[in-house]
């Protein structure tokens, strides 16, 4: 079993809009078509914990699947598990899930008397828009599912170019929000929790999270073969920001930076 405080685990599966009313007018069915599967792995620096003053060398396998479509559709790393339900080219619209990891002091001392975190997940709806060729807009909405019971809100757009045939980078702002149910979960300190830990006590509101950028470079080596780096800046604000476990043993800015490499498969269902 790998160990939390090495490994993040992150399963990217995006999926493409389908058509059921029209797969059964052709008499197909909905999961007929062409499909893909990326499989691939990222290895990163990335904070020990949400707000920790360290960073420590983990990696994720990534695992994506979806319908082929007409051209390339730009998505980022940071796209959690969606499923569009809506697809006008241009808009799309569906739900979206995370999974989201167990936290506890194993995960750094800093956490040594705070409350453990439960596994769970999240889960909710997003939508994006493509303004102009170039350019993409997200938002997902997710309610805490377990390990909190608040509900977080990623802000984020994206503007793209290939610098070469091959080669294409990307970047842009990036914002999250969430209500008091998250906080309490990562940020706040109850008074039995600040006896045990030694920090202030600290109940938290609803508000933004963070804000910061990203950005990243994508190399298509082959045609199924894909390699990337990337990075990753925010700064930590609101209630995320007051929390003693930030002020006194944490830090405000998270920094990530990592690199990637993915194959596509490419198969068809009838």
């Amino acid at each position: 079993m790998f160990h939390r405080s090495v490994v993040s685990i992150s399963f990217i599966i995006a999926f493409s809009s389908i058509a059921p009313a029209a797969a059964q007018d052709s008499g197909q069915h909905f999961w007929s078509g062409d499909w893909y599967l990326n499989v691939g792995v990222a290895g990163f620096s990335a904070p020990k914990f949400e707000g920790a003053s360290r960073n420590e060398f983990k990696f994720s396998p990534l695992i994506s699947v979806g319908r082929q479509g007409a051209g390339p559709r730009f998505s980022s790393r940071n796209d959690n598990p969606s499923f569009a339900l809506i697809d006008k080219g241009a808009f799309r619209a569906g739900i979206v899930g995370r999974f989201v990891p167990s936290r506890d002091d194993g995960d750094g001392h800093e956490l040594k008397g705070l409350r453990k975190v439960k596994w769970g997940a999240e889960a909710g709806g997003f939508v994006e828009v493509y303004p102009t060729d170039f350019i993409r807009a997200r938002a997902e909405v997710r309610q805490g599912i377990r390990s909190h019971d608040g509900v977080v809100a990623d802000l984020a757009v994206d503007a793209f170019t290939d610098i070469a045939p091959d080669l294409q980078l990307s970047g842009g702002p990036r914002a999250t929000f969430a209500t008091s149910g998250y906080y309490d979960a990562y940020y706040g300190v109850s008074a039995k929790h600040a006896a045990a830990s030694g920090l202030d006590p600290y109940k938290p509101s609803s508000g933004i999270q963070s804000y910061g950028a990203g950005a990243a470079l994508t190399w298509k080596a082959t045609e199924n073969l894909s390699a990337s780096s990337f990075l990753e800046y925010k700064r930590l604000a609101g209630p995320a920001a007051d929390s003693s476990l930030v002020r006194e043993r944490g830090s405000k800015n998270q920094l990530l930076i990592g690199v990637s490499a993915t194959y596509k498969f490419n198969f068809s269902l009838q």
